[in-house]
């Protein structure tokens, strides 16, 4: 390679950082955050500091509010955000449709799923679902996300698990708005 080649090289790589840089200093020079006086939202946890909510200290356990604990679900889900679980849900749509109508793929819709009939809808379900019996309540979705295969052994579910409760709670929660009647909440 020739000193021309070398020179061209090198030329092309300090304007490259040349043009980094500007954009970095533009970029600061435009959009400086300022930090607000006070928050701008204060949730109930932050109005005590130090202090953790029931839902709280309840989340922060992995397995908290696992199978058969229907009454931990109140909380948990008081303190969860359906925003959160829309964004969980994102995983769910590889193999369910969240459309209000929506056809079912390698698993059902999950239109309306919170309150409906467990195996109660137009799907091939495992025998292993369909003769768990009973309706799709906020206990039994959390126990089932915390571990399809442990909640109905045999299912055909794909899925591990959600291990945190806080997850399950924000998954659940966004699943009740995806209805044109929301169960009430416990």
């Amino acid at each position: 390679m020739s000193a021309r080649e070398i020179n061209k090289i090198a030329g092309a790589i300090l304007m490259a950082l040349i043009i980094i840089k500007v954009a970095d200093l533009a970029g600061d020079a435009v959009g400086q955050a300022q930090p607000l006086a006070k928050p701008a939202y204060l949730a109930a946890a932050a109005a005590a500091p130090g202090a953790k909510t029931e839902a709280k200290a309840a989340a922060d356990k992995p397995g908290a509010a696992g199978p058969g604990s229907g009454a931990a679900m109140g909380p948990l889900l008081a303190a969860a955000s359906a925003e959160s679980g829309k964004s969980l849900a994102r995983k769910c749509t590889t193999c369910h449709s969240l459309k209000k109508d929506g056809k079912n793929k390698v698993g059902p819709a999950l239109w309306g799923v919170v309150g409906a009939q467990k195996a109660g809808r137009s799907f091939r379900y495992s025998s292993a679902l369909k003769g768990l019996g009973g309706v799709w309540d906020y206990a039994a979705l959390n126990a089932f996300l915390a571990s399809p295969k442990a909640f109905a052994p045999g299912n055909k579910m794909p899925f591990a698990g959600i291990k945190r409760a806080a997850d399950r709670a924000a998954l659940i929660l966004y699943l009740r708005s995806l209805s044109d009647s929301p169960l009430p909440l416990p």
